[in-house]
């Protein structure tokens, strides 16, 4: 027994994590399909489950970790040719990108990261099986996957066959509309690699089983993502590797979306918090310390007040870890709390260890100011074990080597905030020329002011970041 319990969607409840090889534990995670600037939501499920693998190897796992790129898509294609660039140009644009979100807010590399382009032999060999067992079709240059041929299609989702909808608008090389494609027959000017069946490139349900194979073997531990992969990519791909005969992922867990306005948010809403942007108002630690702050499986609403909550939280941590070392000497790493341990351990709690940090540091703060300086110091190098887990321990050289331009962005947010307070009050007293005269002093400085329902937001211009 690990000891460990975590929510598995096929199941429906917490289940004890049993791993197939005692000591290791292989994980694939749903990574990014690289169309354009990563935004807060994108990135949450990097930190959620990158505090897995961390809990994981502090309980001594050695674990395989795969995140994959999707680099080949229609709205890659898409947006590609409205900009005029070639599709390989903008994929590898803003997977670079996601790689720098990743970096900045201190989410470990994952031990591969196959690219879909890049598993083309493995998909064609998956689609061959299928076509083999009776599972799939060739219609016309496209390859489908017959979704009647495979009797457990709907126990992830719960989804009933008859209310099956596959998003992919109407084709008519399907024997039935509930089928979904593998396989997409060349178009032109599109990319294509030759099958089989004709030129074409991948559909999105095929690369990830392809992937997961590749590196995980036919039967892995866990498969993590985001709960709108659920339905239908997460079906999809558990119908192809099980009716190809693979046992495939023991567990699916997946992670709740960041929200704004109780909706997910998403490009076409036009609600997105680019990485970058959010950087502009806080630390990489403190939107790192906020992102995974809620339990993983729950949803995150987006608020200014709850980002500025956190990095007060986070902050707090910092100042006693920053009080102990300056009055008792260098404070080293040391092992949790049972009580964090234990939290955890139930299917990844963070909120509950969370509690568990911040009473720690309350009691450190206490010892610290009595002159009991062996508590203190004992209790720091908890915290720094507790925090490092989470990923985001204020001492690790990552976070303690921010540059001095972190830090100006840091004051120039007290500053911005000071003067966005004058300007409500000028607002709030009808005193329209002395609120303007404010954001045209911003604007002037480089600082662009956005009235959102959340209250004013800040940003720097183009050509001052």
């Amino acid at each position: 027994m690990t000891g460990l319990r975590l929510y598995d969607t096929l199941s429906g409840g917490v289940r004890d994590f049993v791993p197939l090889r005692p000591g290791h534990a292989s994980i694939y995670l749903c990574g990014a399909t690289v169309q354009g600037l990563p935004h807060i939501g994108h990135v949450r499920s990097g930190v959620a489950f990158d505090v897995l693998r961390r809990w994981l190897t502090a309980k001594g796992f050695d674990v395989a970790f795969i995140r994959n790129v999707t680099d080949i898509d229609d709205k890659i294609l898409n947006k590609a040719a409205d900009a005029g660039r070639p599709w390989w140009e903008w994929a590898a644009t803003f997977e670079r990108a996601f790689t720098a979100a990743y970096d900045a807010l201190g989410v470990l590399p994952p031990s591969a990261e196959p690219r879909a382009t890049g598993h083309i032999t493995q998909m064609v060999e998956l689609i061959e099986r299928l076509i083999e067992r009776g599972h799939a079709y060739a219609s016309g240059g496209d390859v489908y996957f017959d979704v009647l041929s495979y009797a457990e299609y709907g126990a992830l989702s719960g989804h009933r066959i008859d209310d099956v909808h596959q998003g992919e608008g109407a084709a008519t090389g399907k024997r039935d509309q509930r089928d979904f494609t593998l396989w997409k027959g060349a178009k032109p000017g599109e990319p294509s690699w030759p099958t089989p069946w004709g030129r074409g490139r991948p559909g999105w349900h095929t690369e990830c089983v392809a992937m997961c194979e590749s590196y995980l073997g036919p039967q892995f531990d866990i498969h993590a993502g985001g709960m709108d992969l659920v339905f239908p990519h997460h079906e999809n791909e558990i119908a192809q590797a099980k009716a190809a005969g693979d046992g495939f992922a023991q567990y699916w867990l997946h992670n709740g979306w960041v929200t704004m306005g109780g909706e997910k948010m998403s490009k076409s809403l036009g609600n997105v918090l680019a990485i970058p942007a959010v950087l502009q108002r806080v630390r990489a630690a403190e939107l790192r310390y906020y992102l995974g702050s809620a339990h993983y499986r729950s949803m995150l609403e987006f608020s200014e007040n709850a980002l500025t909550d956190a990095a007060k939280a986070y902050t707090g941590v910092e100042d006693f870890l920053h009080r102990v070392r300056n009055r008792v000497g260098a404070v080293v790493p040391g092992t949790w709390t049972e009580k964090f341990g234990a939290a955890l351990d139930d299917d990844l709690s963070v909120p509950i260890a969370l509690a568990e940090v911040h009473s720690a540091r309350a009691e450190g703060n206490r010892a610290l100011d009595s002159g009991d300086h062996d508590t203190a110091m004992a209790t720091a190098q908890s915290i720094r074990a507790m925090m490092g887990i989470l990923g985001c321990d204020p001492l690790d050289e990552r976070w303690e080597s921010r540059d001095e331009t972190s830090a100006a962005l840091a004051a120039v947010d007290v500053l911005v905030h000071w003067a966005l307070a004058g300007r409500a009050e000028a607002r709030e007293n009808k005193d329209w020329a002395a609120a303007d005269a404010i954001r045209d002093r911003l604007k002037a400085a480089g600082i662009e002011v956005t009235d959102t329902a959340d209250g004013p937001q800040w940003s720097l211009l183009e050509g001052n970041n």
